[in-house]
């Protein structure tokens, strides 16, 4: 099974942390040079060093914030630009990935929350996908792989917004999928569950106060919705983000992957 992308330049947005961090060190086992996007340069600068890296490598970061999409597209297009040529200036892997919207009923939310999370969550991933694309064609090798949510599939209660605009990004790429799978570009969606992150915890502490619970009910409840009787850890799913950017996985296409020990109810 071909699991090496020696050679291989992977842009990770998001990640400074969470699952885009462990999505990027993932990457780095596997011999890609991989370039971290992210708004906070201190947390950035600390996370390329996290990374494993061979003499092939060459990490880098960019500080950009998809909220400003267009923005994001030139930091990313500038930075392509300033990379020495004995680094390579491809990017053959795209994993895009956003920070959840706040908790809220879907009727509850503010419509300026669905505009940031559809700016965010759709817009900024198109543009990168508009200035990257021509190049995973000149190459005839492209992976697109979105971070988005078992809300894909089942609804999460309180997070209305999530539910609609993670919906949305994954039909836009389905429909990429079509477009490009003539290509050799594959995109795919991975969806996680209940996975120890910051993230998941600001939910908890969030349900907790909500409900008058907690944080300790709040996560037993969760946990006991998982037939795999625990959370996620983050490096579980990376690995999954990792195997659809390899050689191996050229097959897989359009597809939504959930990793979250089991917790949907349905297929």
């Amino acid at each position: 099974m071909n699991l090496d992308l020696t050679g291989k330049r992977a842009l990770v947005c998001g990640g400074s942390s969470g699952l885009g961090l462990a999505s990027a060190v993932e990457l780095a086992h596997l011999g890609a040079s991989v370039a971290l996007l992210a708004r906070d340069r201190d947390r950035l600068n600390a996370a390329i060093a996290t990374l494993p890296t061979s003499a092939q490598q060459h990490h880098t970061v960019i500080t950009a914030d998809l909220a400003d999409p267009h923005a994001a597209r030139d930091a990313v297009a500038s930075h392509l630009a300033a990379l020495p040529p004995t680094t390579g200036s491809t990017i053959h892997i795209l994993v895009t990935n956003t920070g959840g919207p706040p908790p809220a009923h879907a009727l509850a939310a503010p419509v300026d929350q669905y505009e940031h999370a559809f700016v965010a969550g759709l817009l900024a991933p198109h543009l990168l996908a508009q200035l990257l694309v021509p190049a995973m064609k000149a190459t005839r090798y492209g992976r697109i792989i979105n971070i988005l949510s078992t809300a894909v599939k089942q609804p999460i209660p309180t997070l209305g917004v999530s539910n609609a605009v993670r919906a949305a990004v994954a039909n836009w790429a389905k429909s990429l999928a079509n477009d490009l799978g003539p290509a050799g570009i594959t995109v795919n969606n991975v969806l996680p569950g209940y996975t120890r992150t910051e993230r998941l915890a600001g939910l908890i502490t969030a349900r907790a106060r909500a409900t008058n619970r907690t944080e300790a009910q709040i996560e037993h409840e969760l946990v006991a919705s998982i037939p795999a009787g625990r959370f996620g850890n983050p490096a579980e799913f990376g690995a999954a983000v990792a195997f659809l950017a390899t050689p191996a996985a050229a097959y897989i296409n359009g597809i939504n992957l959930p990793v979250d020990g089991g917790r949907l109810s349905g297929l």
